[in-house]
C-alpha cells in the first residue's frame, strides 16, 4: 500500500501551527514584531518563566524559521523572520479563507439523515 504524502504547505502550516501552539511563543512573537531586534534579556524579562523556558521557547521558533538570532558575544539578538513571517501569514489566511459548508449542513456526513 502506497503511503499518502501532505502536499508541502499543509506540512508547513502544521509545523507553524505547532511551533506557535503555546501562550509563551505567541507573547514572544507579538513582543518581537513591535521591535527591530531585541536581546534575549529584554524577552525573558516580558515572561513569567525562567530563562530555560524562554530558551526553549526562543528554540522552538527559530526551527520553525519564524525568527532569527545573531549573536553578539555575550548576548544573542533576536527578530522576525520577515520573509518567513510573511508566508506563514499567507498560509494562514488561505486556510481561514476555506470556504465552510452551510450552516445548516455544518456537522453532517454526506448522504447522512439527522433529526436535530
Amino acid at each position: 500500500m502506497a503511503s499518502k504524502k501532505y502536499c508541502i504547505k499543509t506540512e508547513t502550516l502544521a509545523q507553524l501551527a505547532k511551533a506557535l501552539g503555546h501562550p509563551a511563543r505567541i507573547s514572544i512573537m507579538r513582543f518581537l514584531a513591535k521591535r527591530k531586534t531585541c536581546y534575549f534579556g529584554a524577552i525573558h524579562e516580558e515572561l513569567p518563566i525562567t530563562k530555560a523556558t524562554v530558551s526553549q521557547h526562543l528554540s522552538a521558533l527559530k526551527e520553525a524559521g519564524l525568527i532569527q538570532g545573531e549573536i553578539e558575544t555575550p548576548k544573542v539578538k533576536y527578530c522576525i523572520n520577515r520573509e518567513n513571517w510573511e508566508y506563514a501569514r499567507q498560509l494562514f489566511q488561505d486556510f481561514f479563507d476555506t470556504p465552510l459548508c452551510e450552516k445548516e449542513e455544518y456537522c453532517k456526513e454526506e448522504g447522512s439523515q439527522t433529526n436535530s
